[in-house]
């Protein structure tokens, strides 16, 4: 064992230590890879007859955020399937609360979203789904039924429709897309003149936002990915996904996106992110 004291010494494991996701490696996660895709599917199956529908049953919930028969469908869906298949599982989900969460797996459940997206039959909604284990990201789905696309990440590898994705490796802001979800909530929520400074500094600038922004991103399609305001069900499926594809994400002010804390989120490529980061929090 002097071999393995010897190389706990080293600079090589204390990279590994330091890695948000280094005590999950040596979780197996193959039990959950098909599940994950499981969830996705039997949350489609709610969704799908109340897209483009009139009859979605639209409520206005406290936040006043909308909410649908489809929203709360599909996540009953999805909590039965995992009630079931992995009974001493917790869940958090946004329609329905949390179950154990204190459990050593927790998934972690947005059945619908964008649901603004959905009321108004636009295509850019999504299922999050995330396994958590002792509180930390190590599973992600975000799915897009309508459009048939299906991503899944680990945090070392991300697959689109069953390939294999990353960021696209733009190191200069003047030529990077960024996206948003609403163009009201930086000023609403954080530093509008900082997310002003970040828009007149990129090429192209749009609000393919929610979690489809996040898709477009881990899967080269955009370059910058923000939300001021976020919950755990929004955040915690996309962490997965991102690093896989080897993209970065943490809070609007450069904090670990995982932490309880994180209540935003800033993804891009590695090679933007600090200038991201800087131009955000900048003070004149």
């Amino acid at each position: 064992m002097h071999w393995l004291r010897r190389w706990a010494k080293t600079k090589q494991f204390q990279a590994v230590i330091a890695s948000p996701l280094c005590f999950d490696r040596f979780v197996t996660l193959d039990p959950f890879r098909a599940f994950i895709r499981e969830l996705a599917a039997i949350s489609a199956e709610a969704i799908l007859p109340y897209f483009g529908n009139a009859q979605f049953g639209l409520e206005i919930k406290s936040d006043d955020s909308p909410v649908t028969i489809a929203d709360r469908s599909a996540e009953l869906a999805m909590r039965r399937l995992i009630e079931k298949r992995f009974p001493n599982h917790g869940i958090i989900g946004e329609e329905y609360g949390s179950e154990r969460g204190d459990a050593e797996f927790v998934w972690v459940l947005d059945p619908v979203d964008g649901t603004k997206s959905f009321i108004t039959a636009v295509p850019l909604f999504t299922t999050l789904i995330g396994l958590l284990h002792e509180g930390r990201p190590v599973l992600g789905c975000i799915h897009q039924p309508i459009l048939r696309q299906l991503m899944v990440g680990d945090g070392q590898e991300t697959v689109l429709n069953e390939r294999s994705v990353r960021v696209r490796p733009t190191a200069n802001l003047a030529a990077a897309t960024l996206l948003t979800s609403d163009p009201l909530f930086p000023a609403k929520y954080q530093d509008g003149k900082g997310f002003d400074a970040l828009c007149r500094s990129v090429r192209l600038y749009r609000t393919f936002g929610d979690g489809y922004g996040y898709l477009l991103l881990a899967s080269g399609w955009a370059d910058v990915m923000v939300d001021p305001i976020m919950k755990p069900w929004d955040l915690l499926p996309l962490i997965p996904c991102i690093t896989g594809a080897g993209g970065q994400i943490t809070d609007w002010q450069g904090n670990d996106a995982s932490l309880p804390s994180a209540e935003s989120a800033v993804a891009s490529s590695p090679a933007l992110h600090g200038e991201v980061i800087h131009l955000l929090n900048a003070r004149p």
